[in-house]
């Protein structure tokens, strides 16, 4: 049977692991999806992330991050698009998330950026997510 959405699904290994205190969650890859683990890996909200081959199409394996007092650094991710609703916005009406203290990731024409990437390339795209 066939996901419907698989970004909600990676997002939700990744709350879900963060909140049972996994040090890394697993999932089927795909190209956006390993594309968002590299932005977050980027933005410091993960240790790293790896391709497995192996099956139809592999899997790709986060390595969750968490500070000192073992609290997770990603207190909340939320998927905005959602395949029966498209959010697309142009580069003056990107959002800031928490007042700058969180990201947006979105897909552009210049790949899977951050909302301040997309910002200081002065492009629009569709918002895949928010982390904070």
């Amino acid at each position: 049977m066939s996901m419907s959405d698989p970004l909600a699904d990676m997002l939700t290994r990744i709350r879900n692991g963060m909140m049972a205190k996994f040090d890394s969650v697993n999932m089927p890859t795909s190209t956006i999806k390993a594309n968002i683990a590299k932005v977050l890996q980027d933005e410091g909200y993960i240790n790293a992330f790896s391709i497995i081959e192996g099956g139809p199409q592999g899997t790709l394996n986060i390595e969750l991050k968490y500070d000192a007092e073992n609290t997770p650094v990603i207190t909340g991710i939320k998927r905005i698009s959602k395949p029966g609703l498209r959010k697309y916005v142009g580069a003056e009406d990107i959002p800031k998330v928490l007042n700058g203290l969180g990201i947006a990731i979105l897909s552009s024409s210049k790949g899977v950026i951050t909302d301040k990437t997309a910002r200081a390339s002065n492009v629009g795209g569709e918002i895949l997510c928010e982390v904070w």
